[in-house]
């Protein structure tokens, strides 16, 4: 019977990680409770929809890394619209470039980018959507199937350090990848 060492291997083996363990219902529980109360800067409704994905799974392991861990594949937070429309993205260091010279631009930070015109329709709003991002170190050859990641939370990310029993510590940041043995 697989008991999910070799994911936590695989993941321990990566550049940047301090720390990886599996996460029990006690700490999913508060997680998920913490989740639910999360706003944005201006009370903008925050949605981690990658850790909702994550509950789907069977295992559920949490990385805690340092600024030497790879970026991620893909944004790990959008601006929508309440009815769908992308008003801003997370940059990264190589998709700068394509939001460099954009009239149509507005960089909120050195990582996140805000598209003047796109704007919610009559009697809409915005939410940041925390997407399940692809973690393509674990994988069906290693014994994963339906494999998603996802950042926690600020708050959740302190909660599940001092769960781990570890001090907190800014230079650190969890991830917590999710997936179904295979």
């Amino acid at each position: 019977m697989d008991d999910g060492t070799e994911q936590l291997n695989i993941l321990k083996g990566l550049r940047g990680v301090v720390k990886v363990f599996y996460l029990d219902q006690e700490i999913l529980g508060r997680i998920r409770e913490e989740e639910a109360t999360v706003k944005a800067t201006g009370d903008i409704a925050v949605q981690n929809k990658g850790f909702e994905e994550a509950l789907k799974r069977k295992r559920i392991a949490c990385i805690v890394k340092n600024t030497r861990f790879r970026l991620p594949p893909e944004p790990t937070v959008v601006l929508l619209s309440t009815d769908g429309k992308l008003m801003g993205v997370e940059v990264f260091p190589q998709t700068a470039k394509q939001y460099k010279d954009k009239e149509n631009v507005v960089w909120l930070s050195d990582g996140f980018v805000v598209f003047t015109d796109v704007v919610p329709g009559e009697g809409e709003g915005e939410i940041f959507v925390m997407p399940p991002v692809s973690f393509p170190e674990l994988n069906k050859s290693n014994g994963c199937a339906n494999v998603v990641s996802c950042s926690p939370a600020p708050t959740c990310d302190k909660m599940i350090r001092e769960y781990a029993g570890m001090e907190d510590d800014p230079r650190l940041a969890s991830i917590l990848v999710a997936f179904d043995p295979v």
